[in-house]
């Protein structure tokens, strides 16, 4: 699990909780099912109309993503790796590494490894590797963009709550003692509506963001990776190009290690 979205999340149940206890407020007021029809029901209904089927399909998954820690190679392993195969490539050959390819768990490493064993031109190789790249970004924005557009909505969809609330409120003055209960659980849908919006789905595409750019930037390490073994570098040199990629906070630990 992703440890820093599931803290962030039960964090924000409490702060709102608290908040309401200190504040007076009764959790009974939040029992509101017009409210959450409105916001949540609105919300995906808006989602609907914006996105196709088959990509509202994936809205679980991405949600699901979100609270799951990625499975990415650390990129102290990923340097060694590639250390490892340059030490082979410049001993036995490009072509021994054919041994190696099955060995490697990444399929976006394994492919590219592949090309350049198969003798493919570098630039051809490169511009493959790239392109895949590109569309695994685009892949992504469509992803953050669904949290976008519905931390958006719904708290536009809250202030809709409330003015429907308010009407029904005071369509029935007479009635002194539930007016104020009327117009507190009108203000349901605003409460809804913002933290839905401003806590989950908005938050929700900035942590699909930043897994986006770990994953991007992981692949430009192995791109460079390939290239520099298809280029015959050693295997100094190929470390000098990859450390490139590592944070100034891990290099002293991966060259002790």
């Amino acid at each position: 699990m992703e440890q820093a979205s599931i803290v962030g999340f039960v964090l924000s149940l409490i702060s709102v909780f608290v908040g309401m206890v200190i504040k007076g407020a009764p959790f009974s007021i939040l029992i509101n099912p017009a409210a959450f029809l409105i916001i949540i029901g609105g919300t995906f209904s808006c989602l609907f109309i914006g996105f196709r089927m088959f990509q509202m399909k994936n809205f679980p998954n991405l949600v699901k993503k979100v609270f799951t820690q990625p499975q990415l190679q650390e990129r102290g392993e990923l340097l060694k790796t590639f250390i490892e195969l340059s030490q082979i490539a410049r001993r036995e050959g490009i072509l021994a590494l054919e041994n190696k390819v099955q060995e490697i768990p990444d399929p976006f490493f394994r492919s590219g490894l592949g090309m350049v064993i198969d003798g493919m031109e570098p630039e051809f190789v490169g511009d493959v590797l790239d392109a895949e790249i590109s569309v695994m970004q685009e892949r992504h924005a469509l992803g953050q963009q669904m949290f976008q557009q519905a931390g958006t909505y719904a708290p536009t969809l809250g202030v809709l709550g409330a003015v429907v609330g308010l009407i029904a409120a005071l369509g029935n003055l007479n009635d002194i003692d539930a007016l104020g209960h009327a117009i507190a659980s009108a203000f349901v849908a605003t409460i809804l509506g913002i933290y839905s919006g401003y806590v989950l789905w908005l938050p929700f595409c900035n942590k699909l963001k930043v897994m986006s750019g770990q994953e991007v930037a992981l692949k430009r390490m192995i791109v460079e990776g390939i290239l520099s073994l298809q280029a015959g570098d050693s295997p100094t040199a190929i470390e000098a190009k990859l450390m490139v990629f590592i944070p100034q906070s891990e290099r002293e630990a991966i060259k002790n290690g």
